[in-house]
């Protein structure tokens, strides 16, 4: 690793990446006491349970990704991390129905000076432009992102998904409603979890 920077989620991070990551941090833990951000339980492993789970992402994308839309984006989780690694600063939607949750994530995108817009909607009535990539974690079983992704994701776009334990399940109940291509990765923060990269997604004719 080069000198002035840190192995993380599986990307190099400058320092100056990992600074802001810190500050991140710090927001979510201050604002995590007055409004449900993240579990309290969760909040002493927030880098590795959160930020980390989060970056790995990045490392899927393609590269000529140009669009990247994050649903149920919560406490910014991945989609402030995500804006936060990407080096060349590419816009980034972030859609959430909490209005204070969208509070935090436009106070985080002040004080941390990122390309991103915030949606303060419901995700079927967010009137978004297609992305290229589209991204959510832990807001819904699989069958119903594909769902939320007609209308938000090109139809050449990437859909990346964290999973947990159960992922094989999601998979299979998906299957009887959508056709999608998969490919899966190892988390590189929790052993049972996987990625879901999926692309193609048309929904089955009855």
């Amino acid at each position: 690793m080069n000198h002035g920077t840190r192995f993380l989620g599986g990307l190099d991070v400058s320092r100056e990446t990992f600074t802001k990551l810190s500050n991140l941090v710090a927001l979510i833990e201050k604002w995590t006491k007055s409004i449900n951000l993240i579990a309290n339980s969760s909040v002493s492993e927030l880098w590795a349970r959160h930020i980390e789970d989060s970056a790995q992402l990045f490392s899927y994308a393609p590269q000529g990704w140009e669009r990247w839309t994050d649903i149920g984006s919560g406490g910014g989780l991945p989609g402030l991390v995500i804006a936060i690694v990407d080096q060349k600063k590419r816009p980034i939607t972030l859609i959430e129905s909490d209005q204070r949750k969208c509070l935090f994530l436009n106070t985080a995108r002040r004080e941390l000076d990122l390309n991103i817009n915030v949606i303060n909607a419901r995700i079927e009535k967010a009137g978004t432009s297609q992305a290229d990539v589209l991204s959510a974690r832990a807001l819904a079983p699989l069958d119903k992102l594909l769902g939320f992704s007609e209308g938000l994701l090109k139809p050449n776009g990437l859909a990346l998904f964290p999973k947990g334990e159960r992922f094989q399940t999601e998979i299979d109940l998906a299957r009887l409603e959508w056709d999608f291509e998969l490919r899966t990765h190892p988390s590189r923060t929790h052993p049972d979890a996987k990625i879901l990269e999926i692309s193609r997604i048309t929904r089955r004719e009855c």
